[in-house]
């Protein structure tokens, strides 16, 4: 079995030093979906849920999700994120959520384009839960993850 770079010699959970490798421009795509009733999403198309524009409201929360990625998740290094970018796209049985996140960093964006679904998709069920006690989040996934050397 291959060594476990995020574990020390007696198995504890480490951050890994990536001081040592260079910049790169670095992309990661992510998807996800939420099924809803076929009532809650005529209800979110008429902007008709009490807590306001859903999709809206969840996009915005998806890039505010994505940027706090290394306080949630413990092993994750801050980045100087340059973008984050996310689309809800209702279809026939609720909605999708995609994000894009973008980086000059030494190590991957994936962890903050997936986040930024998951956000967007709990804050989904967040605003249809008085509505829909039958959603469903998943699956969520990573699409692409890209790293070109700067110039």
């Amino acid at each position: 079995m291959s060594k476990l770079s995020h574990t020390d010699k007696q198995g504890k959970a480490k951050m890994v030093d990536v001081g040592h490798k260079n910049d790169q421009l670095r992309t990661a795509k992510a998807s996800g979906n939420i099924k809803l009733q076929p009532k809650t999403i005529e209800l979110i198309k008429n902007n008709e849920i009490k807590k306001g524009d859903v999709l809206s409201i969840a996009e915005f929360a998806g890039i505010q999700g994505g940027k706090q990625t290394s306080n949630l998740i413990p092993l994750c290094h801050p980045l100087q994120i340059t973008k984050i970018d996310v689309k809800t796209k209702i279809t026939e049985t609720g909605v999708c959520v995609e994000s894009e996140a973008r980086c000059v960093g030494k190590t991957g964006i994936e962890m903050e384009a997936l986040t930024t679904v998951n956000i967007a998709l709990l804050t989904i069920y967040d605003m249809c839960k008085a509505v829909d006690k039958e959603m469903e989040i998943g699956p969520i996934r990573l699409i692409e993850k890209t790293k070109k050397d700067m110039h």
